[in-house]
């Protein structure tokens, strides 16, 4: 198990993405957040296997009205989540 802090940018905001992330996090099993940032962009914890957290963001790739065009991300130590929340 790991957990990741993400960064998207892109059209990110006002286009449901918070929604369908969670959607996704939930369906996968995921645990951690997501929430709006000032400046535009959409941050993320996410707690899981490598391959759900690889699932995750490939499907929110694919989701309709959103556009991620970068996704920076980092390595963060495990949590004691209990679900996915939207900030």
């Amino acid at each position: 198990m790991i957990r990741k802090h993400l960064t998207f940018t892109g059209r990110v905001q006002g286009v449901g993405f918070r929604y369908r992330a969670h959607s996704i996090a939930v369906s996968l099993g995921l645990t951690g957040y997501v929430m709006n940032n000032y400046n535009g962009t959409v941050e993320a914890e996410v707690q899981g296997e490598p391959y759900e957290i690889e699932q995750f963001i490939d499907e929110l790739k694919e989701s309709s009205y959103i556009r991620i065009d970068y996704v920076a991300e980092y390595d963060m130590t495990l949590r004691d989540d209990m679900r996915f929340v939207i900030k």
